[in-house]
């Protein structure tokens, strides 16, 4: 099988085409880098079966093609993480929006299957816990930039929704619940990585807020291999369908588990949201999905714990840190035989 992944450099993308590149499918990276990275998907690059192209989803033409040499599309392509859509709401709905539509639109041609990414972000603010994929959504002000990531994928799904009813075009829609692991970045806010950073560094550990809002955290091979029997299961056409874990856990404890993992003496301190993100910043209180329907689809539901998720995040930051300090032990070898050489001449 040939698949297209948009957004395949990205923390999700780069595990989904390890993991299709590892049964033996052929798979096309398109990714513009924005939030992705080459150094996601290096280790790949020597498999035969892996075509980059490292451009953008807005690029129609290119699109296009791809998608006509593609059997199932990916659409993991989006503008991600908290910070970066507080400090950019122009591009967050740009990206999401428009780019959907390209992807739907190019896909709709062939009626080839398409596999949304969507987020819980589109529960909002609702109180009804846990959150089902028929509640309604509720949403905060639309003067509050906060909001417009969960307009824009609740608008993706509105679109591929609507696709799927109107034109007949096979989709899934699959909204992510704080999937987590090796590769993601810290950058645009995300809590682990940020935390895990902090306390090998031996950095204060910052909780945004009271620190009692809370999560729960989904292994990504988990999420990966929910996706991959998503897509592979008819039934699963035309729903949407949450991915995650029900293993609840405050950001505060989780503050405490990556500092006890670590074995950090770094402090726990607490930021306000309107100096962390902005004037007025709002929050979800909690975040945990029903699972019902992935499971009757798929017979799969997350299963690895959080104790294992941290551990495996803090395994990859200190390989990181390793191999940076071998290359900088590396660097300044040569530079040292350099200056000896010059002065032996």
């Amino acid at each position: 099988m040939r698949y297209l992944i948009t957004g395949g450099a990205g923390f999700i993308g780069s595990h989904l085409s390890e993991a299709l590149l590892n049964r033996g499918d052929e798979v096309f990276v398109l990714d513009d880098l924005s939030t992705g990275s080459v150094e996601n998907i290096r280790h790949l690059k020597t498999n035969n079966q892996l075509h980059c192209i490292f451009d953008s989803i807005m690029n129609k033409h290119l699109l296009a093609e791809l998608v006509d040499e593609s059997d199932v599309i990916f659409h993991l392509a989006a503008a991600v993480g908290v910070r970066l859509i507080v400090e950019s709401p122009v591009r967050t709905i740009e990206t999401n929006v428009h780019g959907t539509q390209n992807v739907l639109d190019a896909a709709s041609k062939k009626k080839k299957l398409v596999f949304i990414a969507s987020t819980s972000e589109v529960y909002g603010k609702s109180d009804k816990i846990p959150f089902h994929e028929d509640a309604d959504l509720v949403l905060g002000s639309t003067r509050k930039g906060r909001w417009s990531y969960a307009a824009s994928k609740a608008l993706d799904e509105f679109l591929a929704l609507s696709f799927w009813r109107e034109k007949q075009l096979p989709v899934v829609v699959a909204r992510f619940f704080n999937t987590v692991g090796p590769r993601q970045t810290g950058r645009y806010g995300m809590v682990l990585p940020n935390f895990v950073r902090q306390a090998l560094a031996g950095e204060p550990i910052t909780v945004y807020g009271t620190g009692r809002q809370s999560r729960c955290f989904c292994d990504v091979r988990d999420c990966v291999q929910a996706v991959l029997r998503l897509i592979g299961t008819h039934q699963a056409v035309g729903e949407v369908v949450n991915i995650g874990s029900t293993e609840e856990v405050s950001i505060e404890a989780l503050a405490y588990l990556v500092r006890q993992r670590t074995k950090s003496n770094s402090p726990i301190t607490h930021i306000a949201y309107d100096q962390a993100y902005e004037l007025g910043f709002e929050d979800m209180p909690r975040r945990v999905p029903v699972l019902e329907k992935l499971e009757g689809l798929t017979g799969f539901r997350p299963v690895t714990p959080l104790n294992e998720i941290v551990d495996s995040v803090i395994a990859y930051f200190r390989d990181k840190q390793a191999a940076g300090m071998a290359k900088t032990v590396t660097a300044g070898g040569a530079e040292g035989r350099a200056v000896a050489g010059l002065s032996t001449d």
